[in-house]
Parts: structure tokens; C-alpha cells; sequence
């Protein structure tokens, strides 16, 4: 299909054939019939991409932390090389649109396959001949109101929510300033509600259409301007000012104080600047607010992506139900928008309208995207599963609601528990490369930065040269990662990867959740597989990737490549001879995460399943025996499975113990690992996998290594037959970290989740 995208390293807006998305349980597919340009929203994010590496930082700093932080713990190579890969990507255009709907995931309710929808959501509405969008921001379209007028519905949920954060009704005197798109829509929903709507401007076309349409159209002229506005409220003021305009200038939020009455309202709704002037807002005792976005339930996650909407009686108008109300005005022909629509392009010319945009040359104000109507719906339709299947094989409606329950649960820490790991069921010496399934042919699920920065790298240079396909969700950032790095083709979904009979070998870098059913299902089909941590977040889950390990015939590893690293390796080596048991003491500095954070997602397992589990893998190696025993203790921060500060104790079959320390602060000058073990007269010490130090003695020093690439070396030649493996010790590793999460009483989550796009 085709999509509107902007390379982030800048460049012209380009339409590129990227695969059809592939929807979750809570996503609707849509075939486009139109999209609407936001100009200000999207001028902004083209400028940035254009801009150089310093305009990049200025604007966010907070990425600029987090690029310092990596070349502080990993060094600048790997800093570097993420950066790359980073502005490697392309940044999908549009959030606004209508189309029809081909497919319905298994939890959403009201929409069927056939019904014409409005469309909403940056990074998933785009400009692209299918979407897959949020069941909440796919709003049924009423009878009667054309597919292009529908488009607008979005867009005219930003003016809208604006509007109510004004708190104004019928009567009051309502001025929006800047009349581009946004403030046009807001002007004309302001009337509709009964409201007197002034709108200022200085440029002819805003000016025109807003006057036709019945707003009072004034030309920004300073005082004269100010007058006629007071003239015009009865020498009061408006009641409320919506900054709908754009630009780094605080001057829309400093004139909006003088246009307004004591005590009034001021909403910004576009993105302008904030050195403000303190004494026009305290004399007049004004409100500031800031418009964000569409209404409630914008970037929120239980909203947006498990499909939890909010109670009517509790919420009311939504980002859901501003597209609804939006859709309605329209229907009763309380609303209009066809006027404002100036230019129409069909997709394949989306870079002639974002020329227009960038330079202004014509004057613009609303910019339509047309698609081509075209049997694609039908073949998707044919070609892809319906919801019966997306419910059976990926979440049916019953599981994502017991996992949204399980999200909202909170455990205090109880006391410690001990845990014997239980019995893990007998795998079988792996067994050679079956014929034909030599290894050669790589196919990729996981388009992410880890995946381009540090995974493929290290595949590459152990010789993995054959990259037939990679598949991400969306299907773009697929199609970017195969144009960057050298696949053959790229897809959307991780089946057409598995039923891809020139695939030998499936790596699985996708969300946590995942993992264990990607993986079961590639072994199954005699795939050799390289899985990233945490190979299960369940035991039924490992049970069955186990079974499938067992009898697919196929090689597995998990990406737990410490126990691969130069300094893990030599100290095996030297503690081989130990007399009697080791004693590991293994401290983790991790770093706190935002709010926002994966590791905070319940269902993708926290920080103990997804990240601890590498540690226990190292401690495991080290000793070279199994762990039969766990406790864990978990800090007073949050639910037990997500505390971001745990303590694991393990028990090794042999009797050396192993205590794991990890915590989510990073002191200044502190590296992040640091690994002590001891054996009667030995000492060894891994210092950050910078260093091995042997009996008070360096034996090995240099950038770090955690072992990525000896990882994917090892994992190549089990693939063709020369190395047995280290499958079993890495699913007893598994085993024993899923113990550690039942030591901490913390229930483990049970949907898996959507791969990234």
C-alpha cells in the first residue's frame, strides 16, 4: 500500500509501498477514502526533520539526555550507532481521516466490516491507503454526510475540545485567534453552539471564509483591533479567547489578554510560545489552559490501546465522543467544511501539497488526500484472517478484559517466599539442523532500534548474510528497517514471516508479550529461533515453547548473551578449578525509566521478567549449575511485578548461591553492572563487562562487551549442527526467573500484545 512519510534525517516528503498493517484485538482496519492535512501539525514535524542535528537537541532535550546516558554506559560507538539508526526511520504524515472498514478486532464493539468511519490518531490515522486505528477513534459515520466532510472529524475534535475547555454557551462573545484549519473549524463550532464568534487574522483567504461562513472577521491591526472587539462585547471583552494560531512567538497569548473581559478564559489550542508577561494575567485574574490534543483518553494507553473507554457519567465527551459530536453537527448541517477545503490531491501527489505547505506559495487552507477506490479492500479482506481468527490466535475479548483488570491491580510487598523451581519438562540433546534448514535464511519480526543498532549487527558479522524478510505490525517501520539494512523484502505481521517456507531461521525482537507464542509457533513449524528476553512471562508459556523445542526439530536460543561475553567466558574458565561452591553477589544500577515506560506495562512483565531474567541467566552460567531454589523481594514503589528496585536470592544445585541486587537509581559515576564471585581462594570481579579482574589481577580490559556478537556466533553454529547448545540451561534460566516473579507473589500478566509498528 501506499503511505505519506517524512524520513526523520530529513529530506522531501515521500510516498513509499509499505506492507498493509496487521491489527490487534483492539484496532479496526480502514480502507482510505480520504485524509485531511493538518498543515500546522505536520509543517512542524517536516521543519524538524529538515532541520540540523543542533535544531534536533533544542527541541528535545530529553532525547539529547538519553543519547548522553548510552554513550556514558556503553560508549560512544553504540550511542552513535542508535542515533543512526534513529534518524534512519521514517515518521508517518496525517492523523485525521474516513474510510471503510475491511477488519474488526476481536474486542471492539459497534463497528462492523463494511461501515464507514472517521478516523483519528497520530502514528496510526495516517496518510496511507489503510489504517489500522484504535476501535476508540473509529467513529461511525451518520447517513448523509459525505466521506471527504467526515475526514475533517478529527481535526474538528482539537477545535472542539478547545471550546468546551472555554466553558462558554449560547451567547457569550467567543474570539479565536489565528483562523488556519483549526481555528476555522473552532470558529464556525463556536456558532453552532450558539455562541458570538469574532476570529482575528492577517491574511486575506482566513479572513474571506471565516466572514461567509457568519464569524466576525477582523484583520489584526494592534489597538484599532482591540476597539472594535470591546465594540463588539459591549465594552466587556470576549468571555473567552481560543489561541488557535502557531509560532515560536508568545505575541497570540500576550494580545489575547487585551481582547479579554475580567476573570475570562484564555485556551491554547495551537503550538505557540510561552514568554509571558505576568501582570495583564494577574489584573485580570485570567485563566490559562492548555488544549491537549483531541479531548480525554489522548495518549492515554488504557484508552488508546487496550480500548477502555471511560463512563459517560464519569467523562463525557471523550477524544471518541469529540469525533461523534463532530459528526453529528455535520449530519443536522450545523457544521460545514466542504468551503474549506482548497486543495485536493490524490495520494500519489502528497509531496506537491507539503511543497505548497512548506513554502506558501498559494494560499491554502484546508489540503485533501484522495485514494483510488480499487479491489485492495477485497483482497485484504480475502487474504487476511477475520476476527473469529484474530480473536483465537491473538486476544479474544474475554482475555484483554482480564488483563485490563490485572493492570489495574496493586500488590504491596508481602513477605518473602521461597521457591522451588519446579520441575522443567526434559528436553532432549538438541538435535542437528534438519536438511534444508541450514541457517542461511533470516527472517526478522521486530523493526525497533535495538533490533538495527545492536542485534542485527552482531548477526551480521557472525555471518548471517541471507535477510529474505523482516515484519513489524504497521508494516512502515518494516519497510524503512529492509530499505536500511539490506533485507530482501519486508512485511506487516509476524505469520508472513512464519509461513514463509525461504525462512530458516525467525529472530523474535518484538514486545515481551509476545515472545513465547512467536516462538512456539516458529518452532513448531521447524524453524531455527533466536528469541530475545524474556523468553516467557508465564509457566504455561514456557511449558509450551518447551514442548515445541523438544519436537520441532529446530534450534533455540534466548538472547541472553552475557553468559557469551569475553569476561563471563574467561571467568568460567578460571573458576573451573574452584574448590567447593561459589558465592555471587551480582549489583545492577538500571537507571529509573518515565512513567511512561514499557517496563511499567504490566502485561509486558515489568523489570524482574524482562530484564532480571539476564542476570539470573549470568549467575547460572558462572556456576555452571542450575537453580533450584529463589527468593525475591520486591521495594514499596509500586505493584510487585513493576517495582522498579528488587532483590532475587538464588540456590544453585550444587550449592553456590547467587544474590542479585538491582535497582533503578544511577549515581554519577556508578556503571551500571558489577559482579563479584568467590570460591574459596578465588575472587573474580566483572566490572561493567569493561573488565575481569582475577585474584586482584587484570586479565582482560577493553570497550564493553556484553556479548552480543559471540551470542550470535554461538547461536549460528547450532544452527548448522557444529555446536550441541545451551538450550536447556537457558530455559531452565527462564524457569528459574518466572520463580523469582511467584517468590514476590506478583500474578503474572496473561495477553500477549501487539508488535510494534
Amino acid at each position: 500500500m501506499k503511505q505519506v512519510v517524512q524520513a526523520a534525517s530529513g529530506g522531501a516528503v515521500r510516498v513509499v509501498d509499505v506492507p498493509v498493517p496487521v491489527i490487534g484485538p483492539t484496532e479496526v482496519l480502514v480502507a482510505t477514502v480520504a485524509t485531511i492535512v493538518s498543515a500546522g501539525t505536520e509543517r512542524a514535524v517536516t521543519t524538524l526533520a529538515r532541520s540540523g542535528l543542533l535544531t534536533k537537541a533544542r527541541a528535545r532535550p530529553d532525547l539529547v539526555r538519553k543519547v548522553a546516558e548510552k554513550a556514558r554506559t556503553d560508549g560512544l560507538i553504540p550511542a552513535a550507532r542508535s542515533v543512526r539508526d534513529r534518524l534512519g526511520a521514517d515518521v508517518p504524515l496525517g492523523y485525521s481521516g474516513c474510510g471503510r472498514v475491511v477488519e474488526v478486532g476481536s474486542a471492539v464493539d459497534r463497528i462492523r466490516p463494511g461501515d464507514l468511519v472517521a478516523t483519528g490518531g497520530a502514528g496510526r490515522a495516517n496518510h496511507a491507503e489503510f489504517q489500522a486505528v484504535p476501535g476508540l477513534l473509529c467513529a461511525r459515520v451518520p447517513g448523509g454526510v459525505d466521506p471527504g466532510a467526515a475526514a475533517f472529524a478529527t481535526i474538528g475534535s482539537i477545535a472542539l475540545h478547545g471550546l468546551r475547555l472555554a466553558e462558554v454557551g449560547p451567547g457569550a462573545k467567543v474570539v479565536v485567534v489565528g483562523l488556519g484549519l483549526v481555528g476555522q473549524l473552532a470558529a464556525r463550532l463556536g456558532l453552532a453552539s450558539g455562541c458570538d464568534v469574532a476570529g482575528i487574522d492577517l491574511a486575506d483567504l482566513p479572513l474571506v471564509t471565516a466572514e461567509a461562513s457568519g464569524v466576525r472577521a477582523l484583520r489584526e491591526s494592534g489597538e484599532a483591533t482591540t476597539a472594535a472587539v470591546r465594540a463588539w462585547s459591549r465594552g466587556r471583552g470576549a468571555d473567552a479567547v481560543l489561541i488557535c494560531a502557531a509560532g515560536r512567538s508568545a505575541e497570540p497569548v500576550m494580545r489575547a489578554t487585551a481582547l479579554a473581559r475580567d476573570r475570562a478564559q484564555l485556551v491554547v489550542v495551537g503550538d505557540v510560545g510561552l514568554g509571558l508577561l505576568r501582570a495583564p494575567f494577574y489584573d485580570k485574574e485570567l485563566t490559562l489552559r492548555f488544549a491537549r490534543s483531541y479531548g480525554p483518553g489522548r495518549y492515554e494507553r488504557g484508552y488508546e490501546e487496550w480500548g477502555v473507554d471511560y463512563p459517560a457519567g464519569q467523562v463525557r465527551w471523550t477524544e471518541g465522543r469529540n469525533q461523534e459530536a463532530v459528526l453529528d453537527l455535520l449530519a443536522a448541517d450545523r457544521l460545514r467544511v466542504d468551503d474549506l477545503v482548497t486543495h485536493a490531491f490524490p495520494i500519489d501527489a502528497a509531496p506537491r501539497a507539503y511543497e505548497i505547505v512548506a513554502t506558501r506559495s498559494e494560499p491554502y487552507l484546508g489540503i485533501r488526500f484522495d485514494y483510488p477506490a480499487s479491489a485492495a479492500s477485497e483482497r485484504v479482506g480475502s487474504e487476511r484472517v477475520g476476527s473469529e481468527r484474530v480473536g483465537s490466535e491473538r486476544v479474544g475479548s474475554e482475555r484483554v478484559g482480564s488483563a485490563v483488570a490485572g493492570a489495574a491491580l496493586a500488590h504491596s510487598a508481602g513477605p518473602t517466599r521461597d521457591r522451588s523451581v519446579s520441575p522443567r519438562p526434559r528436553v532432549p540433546r538438541q538435535r542437528s539442523a534438519p536438511a534444508g534448514r541450514r541457517g542461511s535464511r533470516v527472517g526478522w519480526i521486530g523493526a525497533g532500534t535495538f533490533s538495527g543498532s545492536v542485534l542485527l549487527p552482531a548477526f551480521r558479522a557472525a555471518g548471517f548474510d541471507q535477510l529474505v524478510t523482516v515484519a513489524s505490525a504497521g508494516g512502515r517501520s518494516a519497510r524503512a528497517f529492509a530499505d536500511r539494512h539490506g533485507f530482501a523484502g519486508a512485511v506487516a505481521g509476524a505469520d508472513a514471516v512464519l509461513d514463509d517456507d525461504d525462512v530458516d531461521v525467525v529472530v523474535i525482537a518484538t514486545p515481551h508479550a509476545t515472545h513465547a507464542d512467536l516462538a512456539a509457533r516458529a518452532l513448531e513449524r521447524g524453524r531455527h529461533v533466536w528469541c530475545e528476553k524474556p523468553l516467557a512471562l508465564s509457566l504455561d508459556e514456557l511449558n509450551r515453547v518447551e514442548k515445541a523445542a523438544a519436537t520441532g526439530g529446530g534450534v533455540l536460543v534466548v538472547g541472553y548473551n552475557r553468559r557469551f561475553s569475553p569476561a563471563v567466558t574467561a571467568a568460567r574458565a578460571a573458576l573451573a578449578d574452584r574448590d567447593g561452591p561459589l558465592t555471587l553477589s551480582y549489583r545492577i544500577a538500571a537507571g529509573p525509566v518515565p512513567a511512561d515506560h514499557w517496563y511499567n506495562d504490566r502485561v509486558q512483565g515489568g523489570r524482574l521478567l524482562g530484564e532480571v531474567c539476564h542476570f539470573v541467566d549470568t549467575c547460572a552460567a558462572l556456576a555452571g549449575s542450575e537453580v533450584d531454589t529463589v527468593t525475591a523481594l520486591a521495594g514499596r514503589e509500586a505493584e510487585l511485578l513493576l517495582a522498579p528496585d528488587v532483590a532475587v536470592t538464588l540456590r544453585h544445585a550444587d550449592g553456590s548461591l547467587s544474590a542479585i541486587s538491582y535497582s533503578s537509581a544511577r549515581p554519577r559515576g556508578v556503571r551500571k553492572e558489577h559482579l563479584e564471585a568467590l570460591a574459596g581462594s578465588r575472587h573474580v570481579r566483572i566490572d561493567d563487562y569493561r573488565e575481569l579482574v582475577i585474584d586482584g589481577r587484570s586479565t582482560w580490559k577493553g570497550p564493553q562487551d556484553k556479548g552480543h556478537h559471540a551470542a550470535a556466533a554461538a547461536f549460528l553454529r547450532m544452527c548448522r549442527g557444529s555446536d550441541t547448545g545451551v538450550t536447556a540451561e537457558l530455559l531452565a534460566s527462564s524457569r528459574a526467573t518466572l520463580a523469582a516473579a511467584d517468590a514476590l507473589g506478583a500474578e503474572v500478566p496473561r495477553s500477549p500484545a501487539r508488535l510494534g509498528s
